[in-house]
């Protein structure tokens, strides 16, 4: 008789973890306020709710300045163009991340460099970035990724030597900290999401983080159509276009600002006891703690899986067999940008990475996202302890049957092979 749910058992978990996103009264509250009040909109730029979001998200990641705006995508391409980088330039991006980032870099008329990640943190070889500069690069946006940091002391350091943009891709780091700093406050401007899944939402939304209030200041205008924020202002005038955050969207993001720092504790609460059990399992090894991340933030957790401890299966297998077991998780949740077929049919009508001669080979990349990754989301550890020992069990329940998945393939696993991008797609409803 079979015992793992996806050949049929019973599935450990059969209770969902905590929904996600988390609201309460407060969000209630708030939308009624701007529903009554009829200034809904993005205009005047920053309204009221966005000015007040922006100050008080800068704050808490240690900033000067914070400027909300549509999405994190749109953020880091404002934050570029902001910093003047456009036609010609090259900016370093890591292999292994969301195909947005690189996307922003083209969207904002330059070329993505790509260079592979640290197997130990799946952020930005920093040992591999000098290699990868020539006279044209501008810039390099570290991501910080899952829940760990990009090697901020070491890239701030080469940025320097090689007058650099430093943009920091936080979409996944907000409330963390390194060396005490917050995350979006060490390069020169950081960039936030706030789309459904992450750490905080408001269904839609993004940031941009800085010390600079002359680049606070171009962002504004690139995100106002162009109008400057400021009698004073020093920035180059620009044709901008409307990436303005509603005033419904500010005012839910508020409140989610408020239960952040709580969230966050909870989170690493969770997650090192989800580490502890996981040391006791074979075939799972975990991603190193840095000390210098003075602020844990978990947007997922990530660890490394080894089909030879596993009966040779694929890493598709195993997490069809944790979905099946009630514990969602993603394999594919990224790939090798640079790979990505999401990434390759649009990037062609970018004339500067059509120009591009660059070839990439990032080893680490293609193993974490094609071999090696599994990605938890941060909502399995807003619960208990009793989930974490669920996940665990489950874990630990394929490992002792895992002959029941040799040589076990169906649509499934296929699916679990598939990208974010290309489950999106296969997913997808018609629009009309």
């Amino acid at each position: 008789m079979a015992q793992l749910a996806l050949r049929g058992g019973s599935s450990v978990r059969t209770t969902p973890f905590t929904a996600w996103p988390i609201y309460d009264d407060r969000e209630a509250r708030a939308l009624q306020t701007v529903l009554e009040s009829r200034n809904w909109g993005g205009y005047p730029c920053p309204n009221d709710y966005a000015r007040e979001f922006g100050k008080r998200f800068a704050e808490h990641h240690g900033a000067k300045y914070g400027i909300a705006v549509t999405n994190g995508t749109v953020s880091l391409e404002l934050a570029l163009q902001a910093a003047g980088i456009g036609a010609g330039d090259e900016v370093i991006v890591p292999a292994y991340t969301w195909e947005g980032t690189a996307a922003a870099v083209l969207f904002a008329g330059a070329a993505p460099v790509f260079v592979d990640v640290d197997p130990d943190t799946y952020c930005l070889d920093t040992t591999l970035i000098e290699a990868a500069i020539t006279e044209r690069t501008r810039a390099v946006i570290p991501v910080h990724l899952g829940f760990r940091f990009a090697d901020m002391d070491a890239i701030m350091s080469i940025a320097a030597k090689h007058n650099l943009f430093v943009l920091e891709d936080c979409a996944h780091a907000h409330g963390s900290q390194w060396q005490g700093k917050g995350a979006g406050s060490i390069g020169h401007a950081g960039s936030f999401s706030f789309q459904t899944s992450k750490l905080m939402t408001a269904g839609e939304g993004g940031a941009v983080t800085t010390n600079d209030i002359n680049l606070a200041d171009q962002v504004i205008r690139l995100a106002n159509c162009g109008r400057p924020p400021r009698r004073e202002s020093v920035g180059e005038p620009a044709l901008g276009h409307n990436y303005r955050m509603t005033e419904f969207q500010a005012a839910i993001l508020l409140a989610q600002l408020e239960r952040l720092s709580e969230q966050t504790e909870l989170r690493e609460q969770r997650t090192q006891e989800l580490e502890e059990g996981l040391k006791q399992i074979e075939g799972i090894s975990l991603l190193p703690r840095d000390p210098r991340i003075t602020r844990q933030a978990s947007y997922h957790y990530v660890f490394r899986f080894h089909p030879e401890e596993f009966g040779g299966i694929h890493r598709n297998a195993f997490v069809a067999a944790l979905n099946a077991e009630g514990v969602h998780c993603d394999g594919r949740f990224y790939e090798a940008v640079y790979k990505s077929s999401l990434f390759e049919f649009a990037a062609e009508k970018f004339p500067s990475w059509a120009q591009s001669k660059r070839e990439f080979d990032c080893p680490v990349a293609v193993r974490a996202g094609y071999e090696e990754s599994v990605w938890l989301p941060h909502q399995i550890f807003l619960g208990s302890s009793e989930d974490v020992a669920d996940v665990l069990t489950a874990i630990q329940k394929i490992k002792t049957n895992v002959a029941e998945l040799v040589g076990y393939e169906d649509e499934r696993i296929r699916i679990q092979g598939m990208s974010r991008a290309q489950r999106a797609l296969l997913e997808s409803k018609p629009p009309y």
